[in-house]
């Protein structure tokens, strides 16, 4: 029976229980649980000390780093782990900005087990793997502007202004849609991250936001990605 070394990434505690009890009962592959993660910081403190892992599976709303952040943090380190987002966001756009930043499978909480084993077993082959009833947005053009423009921020965010959304605030919109974490924000825009923080609350306040997938969702909604 093959191992599969694997990591576990939900801010939910009964859930990753529930996800091993599952992952145990698999017929023909063997999951060795090598870390578990609570928040995105704490994944990546695992992903720091466990370098042998062939999966993580994990769940987009995660505190502190959001899965988004956490992926495109291991596509640039252009690790070989297999990556699975298992969440509860079937909007298409969430779901290009997951594959866009490293995901190789995309699984929606409220599947079955046998569609979780089948996306294992493609992802860990090298397969992309999306779930049923999922899709990519139709209009694939407006995926294909410059990355961190703000121009493109600003003249095609005008769907944005009726939520008195300033120019800052559109331009820190921008590099959220894009995975940016705070830090990194501000290193970009020159400024510190406590006020990058601030802005952030601000955006999602003035937009009605809950989480960074309501953000990112909102971005493409508008254009500005």
């Amino acid at each position: 029976m093959r191992t599969i070394k694997t990591i576990l990434a939900d801010d939910h505690r009964i859930f990753i229980e529930g996800l091993k009890a599952v992952l145990n009962r698999h017929p023909a592959l063997h999951f060795d649980i090598v870390g578990e993660a609570g928040s995105g910081m704490e994944l990546i403190r695992i992903l720091k000390k466990t370098t042998e892992a062939d999966l993580i599976i994990l769940d987009l709303n995660l505190p502190e780093t959001n899965g988004l952040e956490v992926m495109r943090m291991l596509k640039e380190g252009k690790t070989s782990i297999k990556i699975l987002a298992l969440t509860s966001h079937g909007e298409p756009d969430i779901i290009k900005s997951a594959f866009r930043f490293g995901a190789n499978g995309y699984l929606l909480k409220n599947g079955g087990i046998t569609e979780l084993y089948h996306a294992i077993e493609e992802v860990l082959t090298g397969e992309r793997y999306m779930g049923e009833g999922l899709s990519l947005p139709a209009d694939s053009n407006k995926y294909n502007k410059r990355p961190g423009s703000a121009t493109n921020f600003l003249t095609e965010g005008r769907g944005l202004k009726r939520h008195n959304l300033t120019k800052r605030e559109l331009e820190i919109l921008g590099l959220i849609a894009q995975a940016f974490s705070n830090k990194e924000i501000a290193k970009e825009l020159y400024i510190s991250d406590q006020t990058v923080s601030v802005h952030r609350k601000n955006i999602m306040r003035k937009l009605g936001a809950t989480n960074t997938a309501g953000l990112i969702k909102i971005a493409y909604d508008n254009s500005i990605v």
